[in-house]
């Protein structure tokens, strides 16, 4: 290759190692010298602590090609690429040359002038496609955008049913003298197809019949691949299986069918965890569970999970909690599935106890990746002591939720949303009277600064219980404000509704808000500041005057484990009733919210 250029040197200072190097261009552009930077070998061969001189060789003669590559994806198709070491073309060494040392390494690139389209066309297209906007006359005539341009026209054909849609031929030529890039694309998009039969393979515990149930495949159906993403997810969020692939048939099948092969690998049909937590008042708590993936056959999982919580906290005593739940996927369709829980819990709160147990079922419906919404009927007793003294209730139970979680990682989001409600109608069997429970909570994030290393959290939380008034109420559903979870700085549920004489109880309604601005200041290191704010009132629905408000803020850590951040916060009370001093810790695994 070779164009008529006066060479300009610019010198990229790159520090020398086991050897000089020097890269020099032709024009000055800083975008074009960080990309050749970062396309040459010679450049990452230098770091190394020891560098034997036939890896010089060897390195150079791949920088050619690789630095040829680069210049193309920014729209230079006319250049001249020179790699000298020791004032010798790399190119032009012989296979036995062997030097004793390189001290000297020098890539001089004369680019020519970036192209531009000339002529710009791809044809046929299906309804609704969308082309690069690079990829019009007179643009420049990066590589990645003839890449994308075809990429887009085959898409939007797979996407109408097109599914052996394929590039059919490409005329691209340079015009140096105009420095003009003609494309010419044709798209070859076949016949339509729809979808054949599915095939599984992989399996061995798993009944084949029951991964056809789960995978809702639509055999019969015009050819999409959303909807092959669709079957995928299924199988995925069973957790049955440890690697889903979905392969499509090379042929066409009779009638315009197209087959598809499930390569599935399950994974070990028993699992375990544990997690703890650590607060300086309300104690240690631990965490554990038990989990088996395919209790009969048909991905069907069975969780059995434990807590205690308050361990040597300064709250009234320590808390337990023991839980089984059973999941059925694709019960009444391969979105639905059907569950039945059970749970019996004993809790020594600051201003009341309780001994509870709980049944419940019900169905999990999958409207989406991000949108679920659940229906079920209970039975719940609980015996509880408080401020109104010793008293016990039954009640039937309807708990209805719905879940939008559009978060980049649950784990730790720096962009999108959450959304949960949940409202749970109750009839009275004896001992209090029938009502509403309903909780919201939502959640934003956004991340600014083109580094991305800022992101500001929000999240507001509201409760509310109708019906029972506050002597008949079950205790167990009253709200509290304080402690992590709610108002961090803030003694554990020290917000609540006093009676006079002493007497504590919670109220019929709570709002939360919470804010946090995370700085990212390492790949693994992030400081966090956040304020927190909390209200508690006896009215249904929280008005935000009827009751008392409290706050705490405090500064915090965060450290990438990889499965999720480690947190350290540290938090004082900031305004609210009683005492507004001392300094709480929290310590926990995953972001605050």
């Amino acid at each position: 290759m070779a164009v008529g250029a006066t060479a300009v040197a610019v010198c990229l200072g790159i520090p020398a190692s086991a050897y000089d190097l020097r890269i020099t261009l032709a024009q000055t552009n800083d975008d074009l010298a960080q990309a050749l930077k970062n396309a040459s070998l010679l450049v990452a061969l230098q770091a190394r602590d020891t560098i034997e001189v036939q890896d010089i060789i060897a390195t150079a003669r791949a920088d050619y090609e690789r630095i040829v590559t680069a210049l193309y994806q920014q729209a230079y198709y006319a250049p001249v690429v020179e790699i000298r070491l020791d004032g010798r073309e790399a190119s032009s060494l012989s296979p036995f040359y062997s030097p004793k040392s390189i001290e000297k390494v020098e890539i001089r690139v004369k680019s020519g002038r970036a192209f531009r389209f000339g002529r710009a066309s791809i044809a046929p297209l299906a309804p609704g496609t969308e082309l690069p906007e690079g990829f019009a006359p007179n643009q420049p005539a990066k590589v990645d955008v003839l890449q994308e341009t075809v990429d887009a026209g085959v898409k939007r054909w797979r996407a109408v049913g097109f599914a052996k849609a394929t590039l059919s031929r490409q005329n691209i030529s340079a015009r140096h003298q105009q420095g003009a890039l003609d494309a010419d694309i044709r798209l070859a998009p076949g016949p339509r197809l729809t979808f054949g039969r599915l095939s599984v393979t992989g399996n061995q515990a798993v009944r084949t019949k029951r991964i056809h149930d789960i995978a809702g495949f639509p055999e019969g159906h015009v050819f999409s691949p959303d909807e092959l993403d669709r079957v995928a997810t299924r199988l995925r969020r069973t957790g049955t299986f440890r690697v889903v692939s979905l392969q499509e048939a090379e042929q066409i099948g009779p009638n315009n069918t197209l087959d598809v092969t499930a390569q599935l690998a399950e994974a070990p049909p028993r699992r375990f965890g544990f997690g703890a937590e650590i607060s300086s008042l309300d104690g240690a708590g631990v965490s554990g569970f038990w989990l088996h993936r395919n209790l009969f056959g048909g991905a069907e999982r069975l969780r059995v999970e434990g807590e205690v919580s308050g361990i040597g906290g300064q709250t009234a005593g320590t808390d337990y909690r023991l839980a089984l739940r059973f999941d059925r996927p694709a019960t009444f369709n391969e979105d639905t599935d059907y569950y039945i829980a059970t749970e019996v819990e004993r809790l020594f709160e600051e201003n009341y106890t309780s001994k509870s147990f709980e049944i419940e079922t019900g169905i999990k419906r999958y409207a989406s990746e991000q949108r679920e919404y659940s229906f079920g009927l209970g039975y719940r007793y609980s015996d509880i002591t408080d401020a109104f003294g010793q008293h016990s209730y039954a009640i039937l139970t309807a708990p209805t939720s719905a879940t939008f979680d559009y978060r980049d990682d649950p784990l730790d989001a720096k962009s999108g949303f959450y959304v949960k409600a949940n409202v749970t109608p109750f009839f009275a069997l004896r001992g209090t009277d029938s009502g509403v429970l309903s909780k919201l909570d939502l959640r934003g994030y956004k991340t600014v600064g083109a580094a991305e290393k800022l992101t500001f959290a929000l999240r507001g939380q509201i409760g509310s219980l109708a019906g029972p008034d506050l002597s008949t109420a079950p205790g167990d559903f009253l709200f509290y404000s304080g402690g992590g979870g709610t108002v961090r700085g803030q003694k554990y549920q020290s917000l609540s509704v006093d009676l006079g004489g002493g007497n504590i109880v919670g109220g019929r309604s709570f709002m939360g808000l919470s804010a946090e601005t995370r700085y990212k200041i390492t790949d693994t290191i992030a400081a966090v500041g956040f304020y927190d704010a909390g209200y508690i009132g006896t009215e249904a629905f929280p008005d935000g005057k009827s009751g008392e408000w409290h706050s705490g803020a405090g500064l915090g850590l965060r450290y990438n484990t990889g499965l999720g951040p480690l947190r350290l916060d540290v938090a004082v009370p900031v305004s609210g009733p009683g005492d507004n001093s001392g300094v709480e810790f929290y310590i926990g695994i995953g972001q605050s919210f």
